[in-house]
């Protein structure tokens, strides 16, 4: 016997109409302060949940906002995500995600599964994806929104950085510093798209500069420190040592510093360290890193506020990138 309560129990026990309840509960309408609280109260009092299916089916949409994430061993994508859940809540929407794992065919896959719930928008992480992905949500007719990066073609709108002009800008900071001759040390194999970037634009400055990118190390895995400093030790063993290393982010600069601390090797004198992302957990190290400092937060409240809007009027003429920027943190490892 089904016991759970309907609309019907709410407006009894609220004392107003059906309707009125459902106006309040979907958030449409017009109901006074004191209606609102009355519906409100009964339905926490009778522990009323909504069938989101059925209003789905309905209405072919549902109040949720999808997100594929390329990771959640980054803590850059979390506060993303955080960006993208407090603008959401204000208009009582919900995130729903899925993490890539930087696997273009793995997020082609959770595409289509975010798709099916019938969201009313999509936010991908960076601007590369299978001819299949862009298929599905063409197709959809959702609004999507990318994060994180500004170099190529967005499917809609990109709201992000130019991840190549980052690592020309780290470049030239070293540069002017007298280092010429450069490590760099990376995670994911390859698959990490926009670290491929930074490290190009990085690349290149380095040699139109006259320097060398003297060691490169990606390894397959996630980021963290203890990977940073086995990094470190692997590029500073090598025959061709290096007198300054690029990180791809910050978890793994911090590694290096914790390697060269704990191996009396003298930060920047006998080796400079950049990172990327400026973390706030750089505060607690005992070294001030220099890193690029980037919007996370900004890039998840802009793409929230972008594929929430109803009005298909405001959707872009033709792609638009929303450049959000970036700072260079000028520390004492560089």
């Amino acid at each position: 016997m089904d016991s759970r309560p309907t609309m019907g129990d709410i407006a009894a026990e609220a004392g107003v109409s059906q309707m009125t309840v459902s106006r309040v509960l979907r958030g449409t309408g017009q109901a006074s302060p004191d209606v609102q609280k009355r519906v409100e109260t009964a339905a926490r009092k009778l522990g009323y949940v909504p069938n989101r299916l059925a209003t789905a089916l309905r209405d072919e949409t549902t109040p949720l906002i999808a997100v594929a994430l390329a990771t959640l061993g980054n803590r850059v994508f979390s506060e993303v995500l955080n960006g993208v859940n407090e603008t959401l809540a204000a208009q009582r929407l919900q995130p729903v995600f899925g993490v890539t794992e930087y696997s273009l065919q793995r997020e082609e896959e959770l595409v289509r599964d975010l798709l099916s719930w019938r969201p009313r928008g999509i936010i991908l992480s960076g601007l590369e994806h299978t001819e299949a992905t862009r298929a599905a949500i063409r197709a959809s007719g959702v609004r999507v929104a990318e994060v994180m990066d500004l170099d190529g073609e967005p499917i809609s709108a990109a709201f992000g950085l130019s991840q190549t002009e980052a690592g020309r800008v780290t470049a030239r900071h070293m540069l002017s510093k007298g280092y010429r001759r450069f490590g760099y040390i990376g995670s994911q194999s390859g698959r990490d798209l926009r670290a491929d970037k930074r490290l190009a634009g990085f690349r290149q400055t380095v040699r139109e500069a006259g320097g060398q990118m003297v060691t490169e190390h990606v390894f397959d895995g996630s980021s963290s420190m203890i990977a940073g400093r086995r990094g470190t030790q692997a590029l500073l063993d090598a025959a061709d040592r290096p007198e300054a290393i690029y990180y791809s982010n910050d978890d793994l600069a911090a590694g290096g510093i914790m390697h060269c601390l704990s191996s009396g090797i003298s930060i920047p004198q006998e080796l400079a360290l950049a990172g990327f992302n400026g973390l706030a957990f750089l505060e607690a190290l005992p070294i001030r890193l220099t890193t690029v400092e980037t919007p996370r937060l900004e890039m998840g409240r802009r793409a929230a506020l972008y594929v929430m809007q109803d009005d298909h009027e405001t959707e872009c003429a033709a792609p638009a990138r929303i450049d959000l920027g970036f700072r260079l943190i000028e520390g004492e490892t560089c």
